[in-house]
């Protein structure tokens, strides 16, 4: 069985950025192709090309739940409803072992600049930064929700 949170960490330090991590981990179980999840998820690093919002492990997380539970064949108010449910759920998890879902706030000032230069990946860098293991705990978390409701039917 895979190991979703050590599958992100190492996309994360190939230079995936924290969003692209996380969706990629999970990307062939989904069915989607792994350049496709990159693609997909490639504007949401950073809290969203940089901007510092939600954090972009969140996005990926919530990006994988949407690739694993969306039903496309039930009503649009009611699949909305439970997947909303399965979103709040996952937040809630990662805010709570986090502090926040904010990626200004977990980075706590160590930078905050919304400027769209990536940072480069040094030593230092990971020194710094929670990035690594946010990206492990966006993926771990799904992993145990996923497992948790393996016999609960999608949306």
């Amino acid at each position: 069985m895979t190991n979703h949170a050590e599958t992100a960490k190492e996309l994360f330090k190939k230079g995936y950025n924290c969003s692209q991590a996380v969706v990629g981990a999970f990307a062939e179980e989904l069915g989607v192709d792994f350049d496709t999840a990159i693609k997909m998820s490639s504007s949401f690093g950073g809290g969203m090309g940089r901007l510092r919002e939600v954090c972009g492990t969140v996005s990926g997380m919530l990006m994988a739940a949407g690739l694993k539970y969306w039903d496309l064949n039930a009503d649009a108010r009611e699949a909305k409803t439970k997947h909303y449910e399965k979103v709040q759920e996952l937040a809630r998890r990662f805010k709570e072992k986090n502090g926040s879902i904010i990626c200004r706030e977990l980075l706590n000032g160590i930078e905050n600049s919304t400027s769209p230069i990536a940072s480069e990946r040094t030593a230092e860098y990971y020194k710094k930064r929670p990035c690594l293991e946010l990206v492990g705990d966006a993926a771990e978390i799904l992993e145990q929700y996923i497992n948790e409701n393996s016999t609960v039917k999608t949306c």
